[in-house]
């Protein structure tokens, strides 16, 4: 079992930057993949970012936000810069066996933190 805790969201002015952490309990955590989702109102959770060894990204963040991962303290991040209004949304963070190929489906995971809200203002 795996239980996933984000933090770091808040409120900022477009052009802003946020680093999201999220903190993993478990032995195992350097064998998941992790992954970022985040789901806006009324929108269905969309990929953002995930890593095992090297990160990958979906194109709407790509060169804006990086994913990295400190295993020795069990905890990835999402370094958010350039942010846009419409990078609002409840980010999650999620882990699992997944293989890259796979890092953009939610279904994939098997663990999910609870949110941390990110709200870029205009």
């Amino acid at each position: 079992q795996v239980q996933l805790v984000e933090s770091g969201g808040g409120l900022v002015q477009a052009g802003g930057s946020l680093r999201l952490s999220c903190a993993a309990s478990g032995r195992t955590f350097s064998n998941y993949a992790m992954g970022w989702f985040r789901q806006a109102p009324g929108k269905e959770r969309e990929f953002v970012a995930a890593i095992l060894w090297r990160g990958d990204y979906a194109d709407s963040v790509k060169g804006r936000f990086t994913i990295s991962r400190d295993n020795a303290k069990n905890t990835v991040y999402l370094q958010m810069n350039s942010l846009k209004p419409e990078d609002t949304a409840v980010y999650y963070c999620a882990a699992g066996y997944v293989s890259r190929s796979q890092y953009r489906k939610p279904s994939e995971y098997a663990y999910w933190g609870q949110g941390t809200q990110v709200t870029v203002s205009s």
